[in-house]
């Protein structure tokens, strides 16, 4: 996920596992609750995320959990690991946290956690953090993602003011994928099947009749259709930088480490190519 201008406290918080749902074949449901929600927040913006640490299996850290403290004496091959995943719905009075997982048997660490996790576990996360909400005073919006930014594009679609314009478009594996969102907006379903993951999404936006006035636009979810979307929005259509919520979430190939430790210069290196070749254009 972007690393967003609103970044993550430091200190991590403390939860309990809830409850738990299988939505679809491939995306399970985990609320959160407990007393260490009582001051968190997540209403300003509608692609709000935490970052859950996962410590490896056997390591006990001491209470109170310090993450100063385990880096400076714990080897670093003990240190928790962090993935990040966006808020789809945060109720202050009953304090719950609920984060949807993207899951896909035992491959990864956070989706098998989802799947196999049970009321009254802990989890420890930092967050939230979030920079994006779709502007009121834009004359349209375009919403496009895969899976990983279901979560936010329902988000965005539940916010919107009655009577908002808006194309959405988010890619799945199949029909069995497509969710509920509580929002009278038409969403696009585009089914992958055996095609690379955002090839359909790509072609879907391309062949979209854009509107006249100005667009408010959010896609994120893998890293190449990403980059994609980015050109045709910023060089081709000429739509201000300040009006792109853009970014890879992941990337084919890479898990969040690697993903994270390599993306911001892979952003500031596609950003520079393609700035170039919208001032070019320009």
């Amino acid at each position: 996920m972007a690393e967003r201008p609103g970044r993550t406290p430091r200190t991590p918080r403390t939860a309990q596992v809830v409850r738990t749902e299988r939505l679809t074949p491939h995306m399970q449901r985990v609320v959160l609750g407990g007393e260490g929600l009582a001051d968190f927040a997540a209403d300003t913006c509608t692609d709000h995320y935490v970052k859950l640490l996962f410590g490896p299996a056997g390591v006990t850290y001491p209470e109170p959990f310090d993450l100063e403290r385990i880096r400076e004496e714990f080897p670093r091959e003990q240190w928790p690991v962090t993935r990040t995943y966006t808020v789809r719905a945060f109720d202050p009075e009953l304090r719950e946290l609920t984060l949807d997982f993207v899951v896909h048997g035992d491959e990864g660490l956070a989706g098998p956690w989802a799947t196999r996790v049970r009321p009254g576990e802990t989890m420890r996360f930092m967050g939230p953090g979030g920079a994006y909400a779709p502007d009121p005073e834009a004359d349209w919006h375009l919403l496009a993602g895969d899976e990983s930014a279901l979560p936010a594009i329902s988000r965005a679609l539940e916010s919107l003011p009655a009577g908002s314009r808006a194309h959405v478009f988010v890619e799945v594996s199949g029909p069995g994928e497509e969710q509920k969102i509580d929002s009278d907006t038409a969403v696009v379903w585009l089914h992958r099947g055996e095609r690379p993951v955002g090839e359909a999404l790509v072609e879907a936006v391309r062949g979209l009749d854009f509107p006249e006035g100005r667009l408010h636009a959010f896609v994120h979810g893998e890293a190449g259709f990403v980059k994609e979307l980015r050109r045709l929005l910023r060089i081709e259509k000429q739509v201000p930088r300040e009006d792109l919520s853009i970014s890879g979430y992941w990337r084919l190939g890479h898990n969040e480490d690697g993903w994270q430790a390599s993306k911001r210069d892979w952003n500031a290196r596609i950003e520079a190519e393609q700035e170039g070749g919208t001032a070019a254009a320009a």
